[in-house]
């Protein structure tokens, strides 16, 4: 019996090993008889000696030669660029293993290549200076980073002692923080970007709901001088507990960083036997609302919140334990104003015959900026405010109506992202999908007086192949534009771009490379030879250069 089973399992395997044989010969025989890369074109025999190229920053229109191999074949049909940009070709210098050429005056920072009968070589990078690059003395390694999510930048906020606070959706920064003491959202650095925990007491910073910081205001003047006013989405500052868990999107900090609290006594107690339960430390600025905050303003004694809410909260402190906290809760669209102690002034964005406010917009407030007079303007995805037309951008009076006297016209045929207002300048400038502004052509980016009119002189270009996210002026008038396109009329501009403040690209500081990500926020200072702009967002390269979400740029003069 055991001799029959071994026969049958040698003739198995003898069947099993000439059937794949034959497979195999089968498939063999078959590939002999077909090449898929039959009729293809043969490589031509260029390549590149130089890897490197010598100095390691050139200037535009310079002259450079590299090193090449078999050019004399194809000397009267190839062509030479530099990211993307044709340079031309020094052909008396140019030889079988010379490539000389000029570097294009409109080019940037890239690679450069050549091209010959429909086949491209790459070479190596070629670094074109100019009047911006990044801050070697800027201290930031590691950046914002988080361990569950988006590490985003959205805010900087400048102190009188030179260092700054940043905000976002972070948790940890320069990899300081812990899985028990994170820092949640908003961080301390030095005016060269060395992160610093010196005179400031955020603890664990923002937690629950999203953990997140939007917006960070210091407050100048005025009762509360000193203090900050942070707006976002978290539901405690600095406590994971879950029945400290009482803020509602925003905030007040001491001058270190601390949250502004208040101790309560004989506080309703439904369990005496905890006597401890008898007080309570609650939030000094007893304001919140149901969604996010976007962006905090202070104005005089009074703080604005504007972001994606329908509801204003306040703790009713009489009849809420240490356990449990009761709410009065108003009616209140994507903005609110309240007074330093949190409690809501009616006299702003709200209908005292139908207790709630009005309409406000009717799609998204993505951006906002406050005049010097506490006027506000928004923009967004909106057509219509308060069921007025505004298009995509409104300003409004001190309460909170719709300011008709503001001369955007029909203003914009698209979404606009990002605005900014330049003190120096007493110009506003915008961001966005639009093609037109009131009238005028105007792909993306338009430059407008304070009175919401545009600037006749300004005439930009077409922005192509993305759109524009953000833009800032600088005091000197030129206009930063950051986003996801790639060119500005016929020029290459891969991100970033830097115009004159009549739209042309400014000379001499379109020099930088490609930009990946978004800015949500910039902060400039003024240097004997220029100003150095601080970039913020979601900066993922910048050149050859990653950020980290924080980026300091030196603008020469």
């Amino acid at each position: 019996m055991l001799n029959n089973i071994k026969y049958k399992f040698k003739a198995h395997l003898f069947l099993a090993i000439c059937l794949t044989a034959t497979f195999v010969s089968c498939k063999k025989q078959n590939g002999l008889t077909e090449d898929p890369y039959a009729g293809g074109k043969k490589p031509l025999d260029i390549t590149f000696v130089t890897k490197t190229i010598e100095p390691d920053v050139v200037n535009a229109g310079e002259v450079l030669s590299v090193k090449v191999k078999g050019l004399n074949k194809y000397i009267n049909d190839f062509k030479v660029y530099v990211n993307e940009v044709e340079a031309e070709v020094v052909t008396g210098s140019t030889n079988d293993t010379t490539l000389t050429f000029k570097v294009p005056i409109t080019a940037s920072t890239g690679s450069m290549w050549i091209t010959s009968q429909g086949q491209s070589f790459f070479g190596p990078l070629v670094k074109v200076g100019g009047k911006v690059s990044v801050d070697p003395t800027w201290k930031v390694i590691n950046g914002a980073t988080n361990s569950t999510g988006m590490s985003t930048v959205y805010d900087i906020e400048g102190l009188p002692n030179g260092n700054y606070f940043v905000g976002g959706a972070f948790n940890n920064f320069e990899l300081k923080g812990t899985e028990k003491v994170p820092i949640g959202g908003i961080a301390q650095i030095t005016g060269d970007g060395a992160y610093t925990t010196s005179g400031v007491a955020f603890g664990k910073a923002a937690g629950g709901a999203g953990k997140y910081i939007n917006s960070i205001t210091r407050i100048a003047t005025g009762s509360q001088a000193g203090k900050f006013i942070i707006g976002g989405s978290f539901t405690a500052f600095n406590s994971t507990r879950p029945n400290r868990q009482t803020l509602n999107n925003v905030a007040r900090l001491n001058t270190n960083g601390s949250l502004d609290s208040l101790v309560l006594t004989n506080v309703i107690n439904p369990k005496p036997q905890e006597v401890y339960k008898n007080g309570d430390t609650v939030s000094a600025f007893n304001a919140g609302v149901d969604g996010a905050v976007r962006k905090t303003f202070v104005f005089g004694e009074q703080v604005y919140l504007v972001g994606g809410f329908n509801n204003y909260k306040r703790i009713f402190l009489p009849n809420s334990s240490y356990d449990e906290k009761v709410y009065d809760l108003t009616r209140m669209r994507q903005m609110v104003r309240v007074n330093m102690d949190g409690t809501m002034d009616s006299t702003f964005h709200y209908n005292k015959s139908t207790r709630q406010s009005a309409i406000g917009a009717n799609g998204v407030i993505l951006d906002a900026m406050m005049q010097a007079d506490g006027k506000l303007i928004l923009v967004g995805t909106f057509t219509t405010f308060n069921a007025v037309q505004a298009n995509r951008i409104v300003r409004l009076n001190l309460d909170g109506s719709v300011d008709n006297s503001f001369s955007v016209g029909g203003a914009a045929n698209g979404d606009i992202y990002s605005i900014r207002y330049n003190a120096n300048t007493d110009k506003i400038v915008i961001a966005g999908t639009f093609t037109s502004f009131n009238g005028k052509a105007s792909a993306g980016v338009n430059l407008l007086n304070a009175n919401g009119s545009n600037v006749a002189t300004f005439n930009p270009l077409p922005i192509t192949g993305g759109i524009a996210t953000f833009v800032g002026q600088l005091n000197n008038g030129k206009i930063i534009v950051c986003g996801s396109f790639n060119k500005y009329g016929d020029y290459l501009r891969q991100g970033f771009m830097v115009l004159e403040s009549n739209g042309q690209l400014a000379v001499g500081y379109n020099n930088t490379g490609g930009f990946q990500g978004t800015v949500y926020d910039m902060l400039e200072t003024s240097i004997s030879t220029g100003s150095q702009v601080i970039l913020v967002g979601d900066i993922l390269r910048f050149n050859t250069f990653l950020p980290r979400n924080l980026l300091r740029l030196t603008f020469s003069n």
